[in-house]
């Protein structure tokens, strides 16, 4: 059975987070897949309820869990902390501690553009 921590993060994030649950949730019932998700928080999101941007037990669940579903982090809410307060040092955290050193993002490019 797999875990998989979902981290919506902040603004958008939590939206599309959202979504993705409806997927994970109809793979799980319509072909018995057995994931469980195990819910944390990050960024602004895991500042204003805790004070830290990336919540220690956060950490834990993203080193005991197989895979990790993430929002978006940051906003305008949270440019005035302090550098290490920020909401982005809760992804730069988590990336860091996992070992974790890129960002994949799909990218098309048009035969116009060539």
């Amino acid at each position: 059975m797999s875990k998989i921590l979902i981290l919506p993060g902040d603004g958008i994030g939590k939206e599309i987070v959202a979504q993705a649950i409806k997927v994970i949730d109809s793979l799980n019932a319509n072909h018995g897949l057995g994931m469980n998700l195990v819910h944390g928080l990050i960024g602004g999101s895991a500042y204003d309820e805790t004070g830290s941007p990336l919540p220690e037990e956060t950490l834990i669940a993203a080193k005991e869990c197989d895979s990790i579903v993430l929002g978006a982090v940051g906003g305008q809410k949270w440019e005035s902390l302090e550098r290490e307060l920020r909401p982005e040092r809760g992804l730069l955290g988590i990336r860091s501690e996992l070992d974790l050193f890129s960002n994949l993002r799909p990218a098309i490019l048009y035969p116009q553009l060539a």
